[in-house]
C-alpha cells in the first residue's frame, strides 16, 4: 500500500535514530526519507522528530504516533498476507544477522534452494561474532547463541547447540590427553576467546553439580574470531571448546580429537530474535521458519 510509505519511513527513522541508516536499510535516497517524514509532519500538524546534526529523537507526540503507527502497519502486513499462498515468491529486502560460523558452515550452503524459491527477495546477510543492536542497525531478525539480555526483544527458542572439548593430534602428542579437571589445570593450556581483545577470558567451563563452573587455564593466545579460534586449535596451539556444528567436520577428519566428554561446556541456547512480535512481515516469518528447519538436525 503505497500511501503508507511515509509511515514506514518514519518508523524506520525513529527506530534507527538516523535518516541515513534508515534510507540505506530501506534502499532509498536519504533526501526521499527526509522529505517523506517532513510531509508526514505537515499533514499531521505536529513535529514527530527532534533533529540535530548528530542524532534524531522522537518528540512526545512522535512517541505516541510511533506506537500506534507500528501496530497499524503490523495489521496491514497481516491483511496483505492473509490469503497469500506459501508458494508465492517473497518480495522486498530482508536484513538478518547470525554468528559467522553458523552462516559459513550451515546457512549459506543451504541458501541456494531458498533463494531459488524466492527469486524476488533481496537478502542482506550479516555474519558477525558480536551482539548487534537489532533495532539501531535495522535488522529484521537475528540468530543468537546464549541468553537474550534485552527483555524488550522477542525470542523464539530453537533448541540447544552441543559444545565439545577438542584439541589437535599434535597438541595431544606433545602434552598428553587430559584425563581430569586437575590434569587440565596442571598440565594444559587453552586458547582464550573473547569478542573484544583485552577482555577477561571466559574461562574453561565444565559441569559442576546442577550448574556449571569455570577454570582459568593457562594460555598465551587470545583471539576474537571463531574461525581463528578453531584454526588455532587445529594448529595445536591449545585446547578449545566449540560447538559441534562448527567443528564436527574436523572431528570426522581427525584434524581435531574430542576429550573429556563428561566435562563439556554448557550447550548454547539458540534463538531467533525480533524486535516486535506483531510487526513481522511475511518474508520475515517465512525466513524464520526456513532457518529453523535448517538448524533442526544440529540441535538437541
Amino acid at each position: 500500500m503505497q500511501n503508507l510509505e511515509p509511515i514506514r519511513i518514519f518508523i524506520t527513522v525513529a527506530e534507527m535514530g538516523s535518516f541515513t541508516q534508515a534510507a540505506n536499510s530501506l534502499g532509498i535516497q536519504k533526501g526521499r526519507a527526509s522529505t517523506a517524514v517532513r510531509k508526514l509532519e505537515e499533514d499531521l500538524g505536529v513535529r514527530l522528530l527532534h533533529r540535530t546534526t548528530r542524532s534524531v529523537q522522537l518528540t512526545e507526540d512522535g512517541r505516541v504516533f510511533h506506537a500506534r503507527a507500528r501496530d497499524l502497519l503490523a495489521e496491514v502486513d497481516d491483511l496483505d498476507s492473509m490469503f497469500a499462498s506459501d508458494r508465492v515468491a517473497l518480495r522486498g529486502r530482508l536484513r538478518v544477522d547470525m554468528p559467522s560460523e553458523i552462516a559459513r558452515t550451515t546457512i549459506v550452503p543451504a541458501l541456494p534452494d531458498f533463494m531459488a524459491t524466492h527469486p524476488e527477495l533481496e537478502l542482506e546477510l550479516s555474519s558477525t561474532d558480536r551482539q548487534v543492536d537489532l533495532v539501531q542497525e535495522g535488522f529484521d531478525c537475528v540468530l543468537r547463541l546464549g541468553p537474550i539480555g534485552d527483555e524488550t526483544l522477542i525470542a523464539r527458542p530453537l533448541g540447544k547447540l552441543r559444545v565439545v572439548n577438542a584439541a589437535s593430534p599434535a597438541y595431544l602428542a606433545r602434552y598428553g590427553v587430559p584425563r581430569s579437571l586437575e590434569d587440565l589445570k596442571q598440565n594444559h593450556r587453552a586458547i582464550h576467546f573473547a569478542p573484544t581483545l583485552g577482555a577477561k577470558p571466559h574461562g574453561w567451563e565444565y559441569p559442576h553439580g546442577d550448574s556449571y563452573a569455570r577454570l582459568q587455564l593457562r594460555g598465551a593466545l587470545h583471539v576474537n574470531s571463531v574461525q581463528t579460534y578453531e584454526a588455532a586449535g587445529i594448529a595445536g596451539l591449545g585446547l578449545i571448546q566449540a560447538p559441534l556444528l562448527g567443528i564436527g567436520r574436523y572431528l570426522a577428519s581427525g584434524a581435531l580429537i574430542e576429550f573429556l566428554p563428561d566435562f563439556r561446556h554448557k550447550p548454547f541456547e539458540v534463538s531467533l530474535v525480533v524486535a516486535h512480535r506483531r510487526n513481522l512481515s511475511r518474508r520475515v516469518r517465512a525466513f524464520m521458519k526456513w532457518i529453523e528447519n535448517v538448524l533442526k538436525p544440529y540441535l538437541e
